[in-house]
Parts: structure tokens; sequence; C-alpha cells
């Protein structure tokens, strides 16, 4: 009786048991992580400095309501030349494989960042961040090679880790940054009898990243292991393109712990998933939305990246809080340290627990509370200075742009599993990428022009906070089309 009270109790159908994650290969994966510090060092570099950098080579005559918009076209440079190379980086990694590519990039980051550090004119930095652009397509190469060795139940830890090496950066850059710019005014004990640094006094900041960039090229050279098996040399794919010649598409890695697995991407119903898609096949519905949720995050975080330091550095009775280079580097810095550490410890969790779509959605809901806070911290400090209040609500702000953060993983995942087909995965990111380059040269120059017309005329004071707050709502609409379960293979 027991038996058969047992049987009607058992359930017909056995509980669903979720996959173990398979381990990620850390000895890869963590060159892969190292070599993720170049860009964010050199980016974030010069946030603590360019305001300052823009006086100093005197081409705002004095005027400071001018500064944004110079520090907005500086930086739009550097992802507009990007835009016109980022793709067909992409591509060819798919082709010759990621490791060329990735050594190339780094090239770029070290020669233009030590250009960047020489340059006492205006046309001598937009040269140095062209440069920077051009050459270097590692961004959407990188995320290719981290879904190369990874599978469907460890992308998420992987992708979670990413912010780390973001994170890292954006915490030394910073303080490189404050640190080192102009040595000879803050150190003259030491830096005090050097000409050179008299004559560029940003040389040694610049110095940092560009010789950590160089690093990095050896590491690469030396300890990276390719991921694109293929048989395609650099020399035969220009020869095949220059005679318009068919080339044997790569041979990407197989396995569990070496692919996407079916179930998170995309395969052809009678593709050859060994062969790279020609850019036509991979302009499917699901690329288009995960590439344009994409350029929407990055439209916003790029502009509130550049106007949060910018607002900081503006003077109180202009609009904003009126902080030295040092204490805005101190600013980044922190939160790069607690941005890593709450990204590894909770985006793979919540991510298991809530899925892509949930944590995406209210990442970007986030976006709404986080640029409000802008003009109350500068009641605030109208009203109290930089009192512990002021702090308090930089603190809020900070953390809501964690929680933006959140949203980067998710669309990264998003995007693996748009990919058509495995080989493609290379030019899947390079499509993606080419978006957020293209939105990125806009908005920098656009948020930091708005932001001087904002502080130009008190009539247009809140102008700024109007062109972010609809940045959000693009960001959240864009996310509506998103499906709740990532995109499987339909055959």
């Amino acid at each position: 009786m027991s038996q058969q009270q047992l049987d009607e109790e058992t359930p017909l159908l056995p509980p669903l048991q979720r996959k173990a994650r398979t381990p990620l290969p850390w000895r890869q994966f963590s060159i892969i992580l190292f070599l993720q510090l170049a860009e964010p060092l050199t980016s974030q570099v010069i946030a603590p400095f360019a305001p300052q950098l823009i006086r100093d080579i005197g081409i705002t005559n004095g005027d400071e309501t001018s500064v944004g918009y110079y520090v907005g076209l500086m930086y739009s440079l550097f992802f507009a030349t990007q835009a016109l190379t980022v793709l067909h980086w992409s591509r060819i990694s798919d082709h010759i494989g990621r490791k060329p590519v990735i050594l190339t990039g780094l090239f770029g980051l070290s020669i233009s960042m030590y250009c960047f550090g020489l340059s006492t004119t205006f046309s001598g930095l937009v040269l140095s961040r062209a440069l920077n652009g051009a050459l270097n397509g590692n961004v959407g190469v990188i995320k290719s090679m981290m879904v190369d060795i990874t599978d469907s139940t460890n992308l998420a830890q992987a992708y979670a880790y990413m912010p780390l090496a973001w994170s890292t950066g954006g915490t030394i850059g910073p303080l490189v940054g404050g640190l080192l710019s102009r040595p000879v005014e803050q150190f003259p004990n030491v830096f005090g009898h050097s000409q050179f640094l008299k004559t560029y006094p940003y040389f040694l900041a610049c110095a940092v990243p560009a010789t950590f960039s160089a690093l990095a090229w050896i590491v690469t050279f030396l300890f990276l292991r390719e991921t694109v098996l293929t048989r395609v040399t650099l020399g035969r794919f220009l020869r095949s393109k220059y005679h318009k010649d068919t080339i044997p598409g790569p041979v990407t890695p197989t396995g569990s712990s070496d692919s996407l697995s079916a179930e998170d991407a995309a395969r052809p119903a009678n593709g050859d998933d060994s062969k790279p898609l020609p850019l036509r096949s991979l302009l499917t519905p699901r690329v288009i939305i995960a590439a344009g949720n994409y350029a929407a995050l990055s439209f916003l975080d790029i502009a509130f990246r550049d106007i949060q330091p910018l607002f900081f550095a503006t003077p109180i009775e202009l609009g904003g809080l009126g902080l030295d280079p040092p204490r805005i580097g101190n600013i980044l810095a922190i939160y790069g340290v607690i941005n890593g550490l709450f990204q590894i410890l909770f985006f793979a969790d919540l991510h298991d627990r809530f899925g892509s779509k949930i944590i995406y959605s209210a990442a970007m809901a986030a976006g709404v509370p986080m640029i409000v806070i802008f003009p109350i911290l500068n009641a605030v400090a109208r009203a109290q200075g930089l009192s512990f209040v002021l702090w308090a609500i930089v603190g809020l702000q900070l953390a809501l742009s964690m929680i933006l953060n959140l949203a980067y993983a998710c669309v990264f995942i998003y995007i693996a599993a748009a990919s058509p087909n495995q080989a493609s995965f290379g030019a899947t990111n390079g499509i993606a990428q080419l978006g957020v380059s293209i939105v990125r040269a806009i908005g920098p120059a656009s948020a930091t022009s708005t932001f001087s017309l904002s502080i130009k005329n008190p009539h247009h004071a809140w102008i700024i906070y109007y062109y972010m707050i609809a940045l959000v709502c693009i960001g959240i609409f864009a996310s509506l089309f998103l499906p709740r379960q990532l995109w499987k293979n339909q055959n």
C-alpha cells in the first residue's frame, strides 16, 4: 500500500535539473582579462585631466563654457575612426585568427598614447585619438575570443568577470591620470628640474598606459593561444580579397568547453558552421535587435561617463561641483573597485535566477534616477557645500551606475546567442561594435556640447538632463524587443 501511495505521489516527470557549469579555462581566460585592461586604462587615464588639458592648450581662449565641447569632440574622434575600421578587424579575425588582430590593436594603443602625451596642440590630440581608434579593433575580437573558449553553462560567469578588467582599468587609469598629470607642480621635489615634463606636463600620465599596452603585446605574442584554427594566412587572405576569390573558412574549436552550445546560438539550416558567413547573411532580425540594444546602452553609458567628470570639474556656480583632478580621480577609482567586485560577486547568480531580460530591463530603468541626481547634487552643493549629504548622494549615483553596468554582460550574451553560426562570432561582434562606435562618436560630443549649452545659458540649465533622460527612454524602448528566452536553433 505504501509502495502504491509512493508511486501515486511520484511526479510523472522528474524536475528539470540545471546543468552544472563547465569550469572556465583559467589560463587563457586570465590572459584575456589581462589584455582587456589596456583599453579602459588608456581611455580612462585622461578623464581627470582632460578639462584642464583643453584649458592649457588655449583653444577655448579662456571661455570656460567651451571646455566641455572640445573635451567631447576629443573623445568622439576615437569612436568615429573606430567605426570606420572595427567591422573589418572583426571580420578579418574570423579568417586569419584573433591573435594577429589583437596584436595590431595593442600596438595602436601604445603608439597613440605616447603621441597623445607629446601633443601640445588640439590638432595633435585629434591625430593621436584618430590613430588610436583606427588601429584598435580589439573590443569585438576579445568578446569573440571569450565566446570561443566558453559554452552555454559558463558564458554568463565569464562575462561577469569582464567588468573586473574594465573596472580595474577604470580604477588605475583615473588614479594615474590624477596623480601623474602636471607632475612638476604636484611633485616639485621629484620632477621640479625636468624641462621635458614642464614642456609635456601630461606625458608621464599617458606613458603608463602606453607602456602597459606594449607589455600586453609581449604577453599576447608569447602566451595567448589562438582560438580560431585556420589555414588562411594574412597574405593569402589579402590576395583572395584582391582577386575576389573564395577563401576557405576557418575551423573553430569544438567541444562543450570551447564553444557556445547550440542551445544559445542559432545555427543555419544548411550552412557550414566552420565557415564565416557573408555580411548580408548576418543582418538578421536577432542580430539587429541585439546590436541595437548594445548601441542604446552604450550611448547612455558613454554620455554619462563623459558628463560625470565634467560635472565634477565644473564650478558650483555654473552647475557642477568644482572638484579638482586628484579628487575626481579618487572618486572614479573607488567606483571602479566596487563596481568590479559587485559584478563578479553577484552577476552570475542574478543571471541564473532572473535571466538576461529581467536584469537588462531593470538595469536600464536605473538610468532614470541616476540622471536625476545630477541637478540634486548641484543644489545641495550650492546650499551646503561639499557636505556629508552631498557625498552620500554621490555614492547613491555611483551605486545606480553599477546596476546599469549589469546590462553589459546581458547584452553580450544576447549578441553571442544572435550569431547565425559559430564561425561568424567575430563578424557578429563587429556589427554590434560598429553600431556602438557610431553612437559613441556622437555621444561624447553631443552630451558635452549640450552640457556647455546648459551652463552657458541659465534658461537652458536643465536641457542636458532632459537629453540624457531621453537616452534612457530610448534604451528602455529598445529592451522591449529582446526575448525573455535567448534565441535558439529553429531547425
